[in-house]
């Protein structure tokens, strides 16, 4: 793995700026990778056997992802919204995992370890890089449910939501009444009143000839007006 200081500085350069968060998630990372025996986690051979759980949606969490290379994406990386500064490393290859917790100990003691700073956040910045890992974090050994549907790859199911038609990947849908739903037409979602609307200049594209495009959106309207109705006539029935 590379050094801490080279890591800190690109991760603090791709999040925006440096940060006591990105200096606890750099640290974090490195020891998680450690513990599950992935030194070397963006390389090829090794980032396939990883997947890291982040329990918080702040600068620790993108240092995190920084250093160990994991991404939404590909799924390895998972958000579980705790809003806990922690994170569990897991290693596929071994099931060996690892939840790292930043402890508040840690913010605390911040002026013995860095007596010479002025502010809090200076404290921070430089108590958390010198600080030994046994202050700065606790670490559990724990067991992880890693179903068929949590893992990286293809995706492995498609099913089709009986209301909008919409297709729900990997396991997401909800089954109501014997019938497969996406979430927000189950009614458990995270926004509300959803409307479809147009927008100026929705006909855009980086590529295509405008007159081709026209065409196209012409017979996809025709097809969409048709899936309303079927979609009208199954409310109807239900």
């Amino acid at each position: 793995m590379k050094p801490f200081k080279e890591l800190l500085k690109t991760s603090a350069d791709a999040h925006g700026h440096l940060c006591p968060g990105q200096i606890v998630g750099v640290r974090m990372a490195m020891l998680g990778c450690r513990l599950i025996g992935l030194e070397e986690p963006t390389r090829r051979d090794q980032i396939k056997k990883l997947i890291v759980y982040v329990e918080m949606d702040r600068c620790t969490a993108d240092a995190v992802a920084h250093v160990t290379g994991v991404k939404l994406g590909r799924r390895s990386l998972k958000f579980v919204d705790y809003g806990i500064m922690a994170a569990t490393f897991v290693n596929l290859e071994t099931d060996n995992a690892f939840r790292i917790l930043s402890t508040e100990e840690s913010r605390d003691l911040a002026a013995l370890y860095a007596p010479e700073a002025e502010s809090k956040k200076e404290q921070q910045l430089e108590a958390y890089k010198r600080m030994p890992d046994s202050v700065l974090f606790r670490v559990h050994e724990v067991q992880v449910r890693l179903g068929e549907y949590d893992m990286p790859g293809p995706t492995r199911r498609k099913v089709a939501c009986a209301r909008c038609g919409q297709v729900v990947r990997d396991g997401r849908e909800v089954m109501k009444n014997g019938q497969v739903f996406c979430r927000p037409c189950s009614g458990g979602c995270y926004f509300y009143d959803a409307r479809e609307v147009s927008w100026s200049g929705m006909d855009w594209s980086p590529y295509g000839d405008s007159i081709i495009l026209e065409n196209i959106r012409n017979r996809s309207t025709d097809f969409l007006v048709s899936k309303a109705r079927s979609i009208r006539a199954l409310d109807v029935q239900t």
